[in-house]
């Protein structure tokens, strides 16, 4: 699970409810940095178990090199609404068509950039390929071409064998038991991590049914890199030094397959947006740029 530094909005971002013609999501909008010309606007995708909050650092330093970056929640995820129980509703497709709509909302008619981690990565991608039109680029951040590593297969395993029978409230304490002290304890490299209540919050607030379906969706996901590889648009695929959801030899692998810009951040791992936002923050800003012409 990621941990976010703070649940609190940067300053000068908003947090609200964004109307799209799929429906209300909640989002937060960090705006272009008093002064500076503004060069884009960027959606930014969390991941399984994620939410908005996980790229609550990168929004300052994206900002100051004029992007407007939106994170959002996806349907049935911490404060954006779903259907408690029907999985068919979190069909692969069904995200991908919402973040169409979120595109539409945030770009005023023009294209955004688009950035997902890990499971966000996947919808990301499965939007880009129903239509890439909306997009002027794509950011893969520590998310692979096809299903997760056998031992995470077998952690969601567990975690949808446990949704079937226990509450979300029981799921949470026993995932907690099972986590290492130094997991729950430890700090980001930037910035402290959210109390242990804010994180219990938001995985109350998850719905089972997202949960079961996306988490199927990481399991059995295929490999789409050469239909992807097709489109004439630019990518980027982001990771940590280490990840043990898609090794990073895979991750070199994918970029290469995409012809995308390839960049590893030192000190991170399946989360370089919490745990080194600054290099990541300057990896994805210089991206951006370079797509801008």
């Amino acid at each position: 699970m990621s941990r976010p530094s703070s649940f609190v909005p940067p300053v000068g971002a908003r947090a609200y409810a964004l109307a799209t013609a799929r429906g209300e999501f909640a989002v937060v909008d960090s705006p272009v940095a008093a002064g500076v010309e503004p060069r884009g606007v960027a959606l930014l995708l969390p991941g399984f178990t994620g939410s908005k909050e996980d790229f609550n650092l990168l929004h300052p330093a994206l900002g100051a090199r004029g992007y407007r970056t939106v994170a959002v929640d996806g349907r049935g995820q911490y404060e954006s609404d779903g259907p408690q129980n029907d999985e068919s509703a979190y069909a692969q497709a069904e995200l991908a068509q919402d973040v169409l709509a979120q595109a539409a909302a945030v770009g005023g008619g023009r294209p955004v950039h688009l950035l997902g981690h890990s499971l966000g990565g996947q919808i990301a991608r499965a939007a880009v390929l129903l239509d890439p039109a909306p997009f002027r680029s794509l950011t893969l951040m520590a998310s692979g071409p096809a299903q997760i590593s056998t031992s995470q297969q077998q952690r969601v395993k567990l975690l949808r064998d446990a949704l079937g029978v226990m509450s979300m409230g029981e799921v949470w304490e026993a995932m907690q038991a099972l986590e290492a002290p130094e997991e729950l304890d430890g700090e980001a490299d930037e910035g402290a991590p959210a109390d242990r209540e804010d994180l219990r919050s938001r995985w109350l607030r998850n719905k089972p049914a997202q949960l079961l379906a996306t988490g199927l969706q990481l399991c059995t996901e295929p490999d789409r890199v050469s239909e992807l590889a097709a489109l004439p648009l630019p990518y980027h695929v982001l990771s940590g030094a280490r990840d043990d959801t898609w090794p990073v030899l895979l991750l070199d692998e994918m970029a290469l397959r995409l012809r995308a810009r390839r960049t590893v951040v030192d000190g991170a791992e399946h989360s370089p947006n919490t745990d080194r936002p600054a290099p990541t923050a300057e990896a994805i800003a210089a991206f951006w740029e370079s797509t801008d012409g």
